[in-house]
């Protein structure tokens, strides 16, 4: 070979791609990837553009500008940069820069008023069988028990299902198993009335749950929650990451698995749209007057996968490795929090976190919904994220350490007990200040923005009549606070309020007494003379 040409293929080897030098690295391909080396992937604009919004967003010549409110005697939900109002018959678009009608519907009757309702977006790099499916759809549940998947942009009905037959009438709450990917609808708690217990009436059936894949929605089962199975104390079911969670009066929680459940106990499997003819009956399923068979009957306790006993059926799990939060059940340990390991139970190292605070509102804990294992402490003035980590020499044990801290801003706040007067007399006062005094920055709202990597939090002070609130930016990673947006309109701590940030948008909606709700909307603007 001549040196010209063995110096171009030294060139070419240099520039081939990783996979082309040798066997693939995951890390190193990941890490790669990360630093934005294949330019031609799919997502590495898409991370570039947020990266670019978030240096846009916290410069300090950056502004939020309230561009809307508006005011409903009907509750306001917010889902995906779509403001759904009037029960749903009103979707507003947030993401234009003042806020447009995607559409209006007709008011509807009472008997089509939707209880309950979850957004569904199309999964990637799936073949679906209609065009629609690959546009967003809201599923809801209405009174009269239909599920219909509506266009998120049209309200169109895209789909509709009857689920209700001769076994419940009742069902008025949807959940995720596993988010975008298996629903699940559940009934209230069937009661008797108190004229049928005292003639002596028995009902066993507690709640009844349907199952359904979307996208395409299919059906999956229907089973019964029966006493004769779980007991008479139950009070709640639920389903989350195929985990079907009991919840008992006595503050029991038991945990079961819920595939488990559906491969052992399942009589017949049936498709929407199936003739079927079920204990007598012959109908569609998921056709009206039919509705839906119930088609798992559980005639045996199932396998038991764990059971812990918390205040108020408080039981998370999360981290890595796998560990559980629980409060001691007791009303003297409220507020009082154990953090122990999921494998054999035991208290992981420091892992009773207690803020002693003295509130009126406790305080909260829970994982990070960001995926890292840690943990989010809040309390009325400070917020501790921690994280679990290895005990020095004993790798099979885990410790809680403080990974970082925000404080909420009282520095001109003074408490004190004695005070002096102009005249030289000596007060003593006979009480202390709340933790969550509405004159001391209390925190109310936590959150995580995802795509930006942002912690957000919503803290308040009462000056005067009225309180005043602001947004503040932490990096995630840190907790250094990058930005802080105040919130123009009046924040009253006795009424219910969510705050929503999505990228370049926030959302405040409150709701005041007697069914009065305002939504007040902003909107990212760069600060010109022209503007102030």
């Amino acid at each position: 070979m001549c040196p010209q040409a063995a110096g171009r293929a030294r060139a070419r080897a240099r520039a081939a791609p990783l996979g082309a030098l040798g066997p693939h690295n995951v890390c190193r391909l990941l890490g790669r990837r990360a630093h934005g080396f294949y330019a031609r992937d799919a997502g590495v604009a898409h991370r570039k553009n947020l990266g670019l919004l978030r240096k846009i967003m916290c410069q300090e010549s950056t502004k939020f500008k309230n561009v809307w409110t508006t005011h409903s005697a009907s509750p306001i939900a917010y889902e995906r940069g779509r403001i759904y109002m009037d029960n749903y018959q009103c979707c507003i678009s947030s993401i234009a820069q003042a806020p447009r009608i995607l559409y209006q519907k007709s008011k509807c009757s009472k008997s089509e008023k939707i209880e309950d309702a979850l957004l569904l977006e199309c999964p990637l790099g799936e073949m679906l069988p209609s065009p629609s499916d690959y546009k967003s759809s809201l599923i809801v549940l209405t009174v009269q028990n239909w599920l219909l998947r509506l266009s998120a942009d049209s309200g169109e009905v895209l789909e509709k299902v009857y689920l209700a037959g001769s076994c419940c009438k009742s069902f008025r709450y949807l959940s995720w198993d596993t988010p975008q990917e298996v629903m699940v609808v559940k009934t209230i708690q069937h009661k008797l009335p108190a004229a049928a217990r005292q003639a002596g009436i028995q009902q066993s059936t507690l709640f009844y749950l349907a199952v359904f894949q979307v996208l395409p929605l299919s059906f999956i089962g229907m089973l019964e929650i029966n006493k004769k199975i779980f007991g008479n104390s139950v009070t709640d079911v639920a389903v989350s990451n195929g985990i079907l969670i009991v919840m008992y009066s006595m503050g029991l929680v038991r945990l079961y698995n819920f595939k488990a459940i559906l491969e052992q106990f399942m009589e017949q499997p049936f498709d929407l749209g199936q003739e079927f003819n079920w204990n007598g009956q012959v109908g569609v399923v998921g056709k009206y007057p039919f509705g839906l068979p119930c088609n798992i009957k559980i005639t045996d306790t199932p396998p038991l996968l764990f059971e812990a006993s918390s205040l108020e059926n408080a039981f998370q799990i999360g981290g890595y490795p796998w560990h559980y939060i629980i409060t001691p059940n007791k009303k003297k340990h409220k507020g009082v929090f154990h953090i122990c390991s999921l494998k054999d139970n035991t208290l992981a190292k420091n892992g009773i976190q207690d803020m002693k605070c003295c509130s009126l509102e406790p305080d909260w804990i829970y994982f990070h919904p960001d995926m890292s294992g840690r943990i989010i402490h809040v309390g009325p003035n400070l917020i501790k994220v921690l994280k679990l980590k290895e005990v020095k020499n004993h790798t099979d044990q885990m410790e809680i350490a403080e990974d970082f801290t925000i404080v909420a801003n009282r520095e001109n706040c003074v408490n004190n007990t004695v005070t002096v007067t102009a005249s030289g007399r000596v007060v003593k006062k006979r009480f202390n200040l709340l933790d969550d005094d509405p004159e001391q920055e209390t925190f109310k709202i936590v959150d995580y923005e995802d795509e930006l990597d942002l912690l957000s939090t919503v803290a308040v002070t009462q000056i005067g009549a009225d309180g005043r609130a602001h947004l503040d930016f932490h990096c995630n990673e840190h907790g250094i606070l990058l930005k802080s947006i105040p919130l123009r309109e009046p924040w009253d701590v006795t009424y219910s309020h969510e705050v929503y940030f999505d990228k370049d948008l926030v959302l405040h909606i409150e709701q005041k007494p007697n069914r009065r709700f305002s939504c007040y909307v902003y909107q990212m603007v760069c600060d010109t003379a022209k503007d102030d």
